[in-house]
């Protein structure tokens, strides 16, 4: 059996989802995959979270175990062998901790960048009908941001085919290369129990975090907006993908 190369837990994943016209995507789609939609729907999502745990290879890192991360992306997938594999491509990454945004430049040449981040999430206490509240801020030179949402009650599996389970429910990442190829990993946890908001607030300066492309549907009302409640996650090894693989 594969060892993994990463190993966390993904907590309180706090998931702001946007309808996008596919034209915005196509050229970012890495090569040998396509757009993956739902009811005939392509989305942005803008995903907040805490890495906690972090192990590389099976070792901690001092100072690099626990930290915020917050990302762009859209969803893909490719027709394999086993049948489809439905992914992610990542647009821009923002980590607090500059070695990690390093490994993930060079092992899989993600766009991680990095800034200054803080969390506070505070769950649903069971039972007290008191509910819960997620604020992920990061702020960089140009740019002061952040992610707010009310929770209550207790996390639910997503509905079978339903917009939450195709958000959710990807296994898969994929990266474009410098030399124009692809690269497909595993990322293997199980399935996420969601909370739906009850009330949130999104504050992006989308120009200076993401480019002016994506002004217009990141300033549009979100198609949802929901909490995972995580879990451990393990990483695999990229993998050269191509066209007809």
């Amino acid at each position: 059996m594969k060892r993994p190369f990463l190993t966390a837990e993904w907590r309180h994943l706090a998931m702001v989802n946007y309808e996008v016209d596919p034209a915005i995507l196509t050229p970012l789609t890495p090569r040998g995959t396509e757009l993956d939609f739902w009811n005939g729907k392509t989305f942005l999502s803008l995903v907040a979270f805490r890495f906690l745990n972090t192990r590389v290879m099976g070792v901690p890192i001092p100072f690099h175990r626990n930290f915020e991360e917050v990302n762009l992306r859209f969803y893909v997938r490719r027709k394999a062998s086993d049948g489809w594999r439905r992914g992610v491509v990542f647009i821009k990454e923002f980590v607090p901790r500059r070695a990690v945004a390093l490994v993930a430049r060079w092992f899989y040449n993600e766009n991680y960048v990095t800034c200054r981040t803080k969390s506070d999430v505070r769950l649903p206490e069971s039972g007290s009908g008191i509910p819960g509240s997620l604020e992920y801020a990061w702020n960089t030179a140009r740019s002061h941001n952040f992610i707010r949402a009310t929770i209550s009650g207790e996390p639910r599996i997503s509905e079978s085919g339903s917009e939450e389970e195709f958000i959710a429910e990807h296994y898969w990442g994929y990266t474009r290369q410098r030399d124009g190829g692809s690269i497909e990993y595993a990322v293997e946890h199980p399935k996420w129990k969601l909370w739906n908001a009850t009330s949130f607030q999104v504050d992006c300066q989308v120009e200076p975090c993401y480019g002016a492309e994506y002004c217009k549907p990141l300033s549009a009302a979100p198609s949802s907006v929901f909490v995972a409640d995580g879990s451990p996650v393990a990483v695999f090894r990229g993998a050269l993908v191509s066209d007809f693989a």
